[in-house]
């Protein structure tokens, strides 16, 4: 302000002297703009009112971006042993357990493995205070005329691949037919989204409060990759790869956090190694 009003650079001391700043004047600030006007509609636009799910998840997510500092993490895994594992089994899976095997319990096992070793996943904030949740209760979003509903699987790392297989699919399928209970969407502890089973290769979730963390799916497609043999030479593989994408909340856990949390999951689903 000193160098506007006089014309003249001051020196790094000069600045610093108070006699130098007293003159100067605080920056003024735009005031804030009034919220913009809602849209009218103009002639031969419909209007159709919002139906009462599709209010909820409209508050429900600005209510997020209010709360939580959005970061997303995106890694690449290589889910072959997974693809492989799944079609070796899944004839048999369903003549033995009576219901579908897709890849999802796969996943859902990987995070909860990964919860237990890293339990600020399964928390929630109150005030200055982070509750560790005792229970990993995994929320799965899925898709119905209405728009978007999570059911919860309960204790889901109680529970074997057969076990996860049969409560995902009960959710989804009563959830499609409008049979679901309101305990049934309740006590979700961390979220699980998979935008894959329409094609898309990644997205950038929003957290599921009060939720710190979700967990975004991408497809599985076949792509060209760079594998090391045994013996250390490289070679180009057709691989099944799939986009995972982590969503957190900053305010609690750190980048390192997340990074190392992912991480572990691509190991788990890289090795392949699950009891079914």
């Amino acid at each position: 302000m000193s160098f506007i009003e006089s014309g003249a650079a001051l020196t790094p001391e000069q600045a610093m002297q108070p006699q130098a700043r007293s003159g100067s004047q605080a920056p003024s600030f735009p005031s804030a703009k009034a919220p913009a006007p809602p849209p009218q509609p103009l002639a031969g636009d419909r209007i159709e009112p919002m139906s009462v799910i599709r209010r909820k998840i409209a508050d429900h997510m600005t209510l997020s971006r209010r709360t939580s500092a959005h970061v997303t993490t995106v890694y690449e895994i290589d889910m072959t042993k997974i693809v492989k594992l799944r079609e070796h089994h899944k004839d048999s899976f369903y003549q033995n357990v009576g219901t579908k095997l897709t890849y999802m319990p796969f996943i859902f096992q990987a995070i909860t493995s990964a919860i237990r070793q890293f339990p600020i996943f399964n928390s929630q904030v109150s005030g200055d205070q982070i509750i560790y949740k005792r229970d990993i209760n995994l929320g799965m979003a899925v898709a119905i005329d209405q728009g978007l509903i999570v059911p919860v699987i309960k204790r889901a790392d109680d529970l074997s691949i057969a076990g996860l297989a049969k409560a995902a699919n009960d959710l989804a399928d009563r959830a499609r037919t409008k049979q679901l209970k309101p305990d049934d969407v309740a006590g979700g502890t961390f979220t699980i989204t998979n935008p894959g089973v329409f094609g898309g290769l990644f997205g950038t979730p929003i957290i599921n409060q009060p939720q710190v963390a979700i967990l975004g799916v991408g497809a599985i497609v076949k792509r060209p990759r760079v594998v090391t043999s045994d013996d250390g030479d490289d070679y180009i593989a057709i691989r099944h790869m799939a986009y995972f994408a982590l969503t957190f909340d900053h305010r609690i856990i750190d980048g390192s956090d997340a990074e190392r949390f992912l991480g572990f999951v691509r190991d788990h689903l890289e090795s392949g190694q699950f009891s079914i």
